[in-house]
């Protein structure tokens, strides 16, 4: 019996199809952190991305004899989490807004905290679509071709919301913290 964790995820996904009971749960180990990180980019709320990873693990597990092996395992699994991201972000009704806390003094030693909490910030203000795509472009070091493949439009729309991302960050951090905060 071959281990499992020497095989491929195409042999794994298929094990499973074929009924292998362990073959799944090594995908899930293998890609569980790499997907919990695409979720909470995606929703933005650590209660939210863990719904979302849950339910597209299942959905997984359940339609694994969907994948038709024109991509990589992790590229389907990256849309199928996606997209349990967006169900669950589409669920959401807002209530009221909430006061927004300083969660790091400014004065401290720590830039780098208060850079990604500000990039963070940012990123809520930019469309739903180019955060999506900057995402998998730049914070999950996905190609142009399978970030276009996870959210399933053309490699030229990947691009364009990457460019009018980075160029609607950029505003908004230097319209925070003047021109010398964005390098």
């Amino acid at each position: 019996m071959e281990d499992l964790a020497q095989r491929t995820d195409r042999d794994l996904l298929a094990a499973h199809c074929a009924g292998d009971a362990d073959a799944f749960g090594e995908l899930f180990k293998r890609h569980k952190d790499r997907m919990w990180a695409v979720a909470v980019r995606t929703c933005r709320d650590p209660e939210l991305a863990a719904d979302a990873v849950q339910d597209g693990f299942i959905s997984a597990f359940r339609r694994a004899d969907s994948f038709r092996g024109d991509a990589q395992v992790t590229t389907w699994l990256h849309r199928i989490i996606v997209n349990a991201c967006l169900d669950r972000l589409r669920r959401v009704k807002p209530t009221s807004e909430l006061p927004e806390y300083e969660l790091a003094d400014r004065r401290d030693e720590h830039s780098s905290t208060v850079v990604r909490l500000d990039v963070q910030e940012a990123l809520g203000k930019i469309p739903e679509a180019q955060r999506l795509a900057l995402t998998l472009v730049d914070m999950q070091g996905m190609s142009v071709a399978e970030a276009a493949e996870v959210l399933e439009v053309a490699e030229g729309t990947i691009k364009s919301r990457c460019a009018r991302g980075r160029a609607a960050l950029a505003e908004l951090l230097v319209d925070k913290h003047g021109e010398g905060y964005v390098r």
